[in-house]
């Protein structure tokens, strides 16, 4: 079957863009020395995970108990949920250890390491956690230096209902950045922040063996991982064009898009209009310091080549309003209603997250397989 056969909108991924981006990625941080724990928040597929782990250590990233289940029923067992732990969610952490699921909580408070150890002591198993740090200011956990971070330890450590297994940062400013260099110096802003918050531990007395570090910009341009055990990324496996815009990535690597029909026009306008909208593309017009504006994603031919300065530059829930960049008029006849096209998104894991399988390609147009994934929480 041809993807121009598939009733629209529907998702597609290049499984040789895909593979080629996995390959780089574990070239990349295997030179460096350290583990990849993919993140497989943006996949939420077995098939594209297996492909990302394939002869790794067997670890993942996950944010949201569902994708822990989802893949500890698929036999991964090394789970690490990297969204800080809330209480009301810990009976389900504990039903999944004693299964068998390895899982890591992050937490950065002492309240959050009380409550994670008055659960294990409650339920009899032990509750492994990292502190989380904060690199940058971007987000949650604990800043370098803050006598918290010890605190926090020590309530992980002081009964037999948890245990500190170490440190884990993620720098999200780095989607804010504006080169390449900005990115390797958050790189290793981030990697010294945790590296110092484990040394700070283990001179207490408290065990550090895991120091994480990780997003896909950071990852893609670290030079130096000193001190650093494992590294974690996800938007890699597919990237996108906030990832380009970046500098990060190029559009030729972009593995993901969303197949789209042509369903009228408005040629005063030079719009083509399709049946792609924020429900099929998500409405995320991106993040960071994109250098050039991609409106809501870049048009495509139904073979991936993007088309000269086309842009969705509008969405409603079912419409997709296609322009030319600089505003020129565009003959819209070149675009007669039933054309296939392809759109190259701003967010890969928002628009993932709106449809319920990839249908998989070789850089071409036959589908090769179709590969579920799952969404929610």
């Amino acid at each position: 079957m041809d993807i121009a056969e598939l009733e629209t909108p529907a998702l597609v991924l290049d499984r040789a863009r895909l593979d080629r981006n996995l390959r780089r990625m574990r070239d990349h941080i295997a030179r460096l020395g350290v583990r990849l724990r993919p993140h497989v928040k943006t996949a939420k597929s077995i098939d594209v995970v297996r492909r990302a782990l394939d002869g790794q250590f067997g670890g993942i990233t996950v944010s949201t108990l569902k994708e822990a289940e989802q893949f500890f029923r698929h036999g991964i067992t090394d789970i690490l949920y990297a969204v800080g732990v809330a209480p009301g969610k810990l009976d389900h952490v504990v039903r999944l250890r004693r299964e068998g699921a390895d899982v890591t909580l992050l937490l950065d408070s002492v309240d959050a390491a009380r409550a994670v150890a008055a659960r294990g002591a409650e339920a009899g198993i032990e509750l492994p956690a990292l502190i989380e740090i904060d690199s940058d200011g971007h987000r949650a956990g604990v800043q370098p230096g803050d006598p918290a971070l010890l605190e926090i330890g020590r309530a992980l450590s002081a009964g037999r209902g948890a245990r500190l297994r170490g440190v884990m940062t993620h720098a999200g400013d780095s989607y804010r950045c504006s080169s390449v260099d900005a990115i390797r110096a958050m790189a290793e802003q981030e990697r010294a922040a945790a590296v110092r918050c484990a040394e700070d531990l283990r001179r207490a007395g408290l065990p550090c063996e895991v120091v994480s570090v990780g997003s896909t910009p950071t990852a893609t341009c670290a030079q130096d991982l000193s001190g650093v055990t494992e590294v974690r990324a996800g938007v890699y496996m597919f990237f996108d064009l906030v990832m380009a815009g970046l500098g990060v990535c190029s559009l030729d690597d972009i593995a993901l898009s969303v197949l789209a029909t042509v369903i009228g026009h408005q040629p005063e306008k030079g719009w083509i209009l399709t049946d792609a909208g924020w429900m099929a593309l998500s409405g995320d017009r991106g993040t960071g310091q994109q250098r050039v504006d991609q409106g809501y994603g870049v048009v495509c031919d139904v073979e991936g080549r993007p088309i000269e300065d086309l842009l969705v530059i509008g969405s409603n829930q079912e419409h997709g309003m296609i322009a030319d960049r600089h505003g020129k008029r565009v003959d819209v006849g070149r675009f007669p209603i039933g054309t296939p096209l392809r759109i190259l998104p701003n967010h890969a894991c928002a628009t993932a997250a709106q449809h319920a399988r990839y249908h998989v390609v070789a850089e071409g147009t036959a589908i090769e397989a179709v590969w579920e994934r799952f969404n929610g929480w």
